[in-house]
C-alpha cells in the first residue's frame, strides 16, 4: 500500500505543529528545596511542590542558568522559587530565584526546616 506524498507531508506538518505547541507553553511555578547537588550543579535532587503534591524530582538547568550566581552557590536545603517545564527525566529549568524557607508554601517549609535542622546538627560538632 503507497502512501501519497501529501499524506507523509501532512503527517509531518502535524508532528512539527505539536513539537512547536510544546516549545511555547509556559513554563510552571514550582516551589523546591534542595536535597541532593551533583559536584558539576548540572544535575540536582530536591522536594518540588508542583501545584498541590510533593515529590522528588531532579532540577536540570538550562545554560543560562548554570552561569546563574544562585545556581552556582547553591547548596543542599537551599529553597527555590523556579520557572520549569515538567519533562519525564525531571524538570527543565527557566528561571530560579532563591527564597527564605518561610516563604515557601506549607508542604515544603517542614520539608525545609527539617533539612536546615539536620545541617545545623551535622556542623554543630564541628564548631567546638
Amino acid at each position: 500500500m503507497r502512501v501519497p506524498w501529501y499524506g507523509l507531508s501532512l503527517v509531518a506538518s502535524l508532528g512539527f505543529a505539536a513539537s512547536v505547541t510544546l516549545a511555547q507553553q509556559d513554563p510552571a511555578l514550582v516551589f523546591a528545596v534542595v536535597t541532593k547537588i551533583s559536584k558539576d550543579h548540572k544535575q540536582v535532587t530536591a522536594q518540588v511542590l508542583d501545584g498541590t503534591a510533593v515529590s522528588e524530582a531532579t532540577l536540570i538547568p538550562s545554560d543560562a542558568i548554570l552561569d546563574n550566581p544562585i545556581w552556582k552557590k547553591l547548596e543542599i536545603c537551599h529553597s527555590l522559587k523556579l520557572e520549569a517545564w515538567k519533562q519525564p527525566e525531571g524538570y527543565r529549568i527557566a528561571s530560579v530565584r532563591g527564597l527564605d524557607a518561610g516563604m515557601l508554601p506549607m508542604p515544603l517549609q517542614g520539608l525545609a526546616g527539617d533539612c536546615l535542622l539536620r545541617k545545623a546538627l551535622e556542623v554543630a560538632p564541628l564548631v567546638d
